[in-house]
């Protein structure tokens, strides 16, 4: 049941290619993601929030030393685990809502590898502590930045690069500031993952892109093994850098602007 409900560990593999070449050309393109934002949602049957598991969780990773989370607080929403940060727009943060568990790390220094190992680590000791019996599904967001090769500005790189849009955006009577596009893949028969990819021009630094890739997984069974709920983000961001860059390397092969 769990195979059928989250990815498998050879669709995992399969998702995984990389670095990129463009078939348009002999160009060899090697992006190097910078990955800005890492988040997860767990969503589990509605109960009201109970700080003594988290706390407990908290109490044991100090007791280790190094805990991922150095702050434990409760708020009227429910108990959250955070750190310290000083950059504006940063978070490293997690929620223990009524009906989900929410993670964001945001701006901050760990590795979507260090991310699903710390999500997977929560899930098993709310699973042994408080004895969460179902998570009915999980929701993945990676965030990340790269340049493109062939255009020192984004925007451009999407305008004339992907879109090749030339006089038909005077209609507006303004050149737009900001280019993107949006693709939504449902689940397949062999596929049973649904995933959202966002590819945008930055408006922080007109040298980068943005791309944002969302993955929806169904339920998991903690009696069944959590590991797919690690499995869940790795297959996320696989799939933004394997096939979603491979997408932007085709159109990244004009000459430099």
């Amino acid at each position: 049941m769990r195979a059928q409900l989250a990815i498998s560990r050879a669709q995992l593999a399969g998702l995984l290619w990389y670095p990129l070449s463009s078939t348009r050309s002999a160009l060899t393109l090697k992006y190097t993601p910078r990955t800005i934002a890492l988040l997860c949602e767990l969503h589990h049957p509605a109960e009201k929030p109970d700080p003594r598991p988290v706390q407990e969780i908290h109490n044991a990773t100090f007791q280790k030393g190094q805990p991922p989370w150095s702050s434990f607080a409760i708020t009227p929403t429910g108990p959250v685990l955070s750190n310290p940060v000083t950059r504006p727009g940063a978070n490293s943060v997690v929620r223990f809502l009524p009906d989900r568990i929410q993670f964001r790390e945001e701006l901050g220094v760990w590795t979507h590898e260090t991310f699903a190992d710390q999500v997977l680590f929560i899930a098993e000791q709310m699973h042994r502590i408080r004895g969460t019996t179902l998570f009915t599904g999980q929701q993945v967001t990676v965030r990340t930045l790269v340049n493109p090769k062939t255009f020192k500005d984004a925007r451009e790189f999407l305008k004339a690069g992907m879109f090749q849009f030339d006089e038909q955006v005077d209609d507006f009577a303004r050149e737009p500031q900001l280019y993107g596009l949006r693709l939504v893949f449902p689940p397949t028969p062999d596929e049973q993952q649904a995933f959202s990819l966002r590819v945008e021009s930055y408006n922080h630094d007109t040298r980068s892109l943005f791309l944002e890739i969302q993955g929806t997984f169904g339920p998991c069974l903690p009696q069944q093994g959590l590991e797919s709920i690690r499995d869940n983000i790795l297959a996320t961001y696989a799939f933004l850098v394997s096939r979603g860059l491979r997408f932007v390397s085709r159109f990244d092969v004009g000459q430099e602007a």
